[in-house]
């Protein structure tokens, strides 16, 4: 199937860019489209990892102040994450998951293994996110306050067993979908002992 863009205007550019296109595409029941406007997120892409410690069965996990979150329900503005951050240029994802490691939660990576790679929302953003998992002995962790100052970080992190985090995930508790996606495969892929 083919498409066609049309037109692209730039509508905004801040810490995030969002521009116009104007589009159209074939038809699944044949033909073509009339032509379609959408406002397009033009976000960088991102990594997350899932910090596990395989021996203990326990889960590092983060909260912090999320203004998409705030804004719909303030009881939400803290949310349940797991490490993530936006890759920068020339960085490779693993260099990203080891650097958010490091600056959110003050842990060490050595080994990554890849989950999958996924559009959070492909209707309306051009970000990808790349989830990975790392064994890591969290027994030394500092469970503390992290994050980088000149981003306006400022990061809770927690060291919880693999059946509370699954307990909160059930309750509604972990709304981010990076952590849903990251703690479902961890259920299906290695099963706790």
């Amino acid at each position: 199937m083919k498409f066609d863009i049309l037109s692209q205007q730039n509508l905004y550019k801040g810490f995030f860019r969002v521009d116009a296109y104007e589009f159209r595409h074939e038809l699944f029941a044949g033909g073509w489209s009339g032509t379609v406007r959408r406002e397009i997120f033009e976000r960088r892409n991102a990594v997350a990892v899932l910090l596990h410690d395989p021996v203990a069965d326990t889960l590092l996990v983060i909260e912090q102040f999320r203004p998409g979150a705030a804004l719909r329900d303030a009881q939400g503005a803290w949310m349940v994450e797991i490490v993530a951050g936006i890759v920068e240029s020339g960085e490779s994802n693993e260099d990203v998951a080891r650097r958010e490691a490091q600056e959110e939660a003050g842990c060490t990576i050595d080994m990554l293994e890849h989950i999958i790679d996924f559009y959070p929302s492909a209707g309306g953003s051009t970000e990808i996110v790349s989830l990975y998992y790392a064994p890591v002995d969290l027994s030394a962790v500092p469970t503390s306050i992290h994050g980088l100052p000149e981003e306006h970080e400022d990061i809770r992190v927690s060291v919880i067993p693999r059946h509370t985090a699954l307990a909160w995930l059930k309750a509604g508790k972990i709304q981010a979908s990076l952590a849903i996606i990251a703690l479902q495969w961890l259920a299906l892929e290695k099963p706790s002992r």
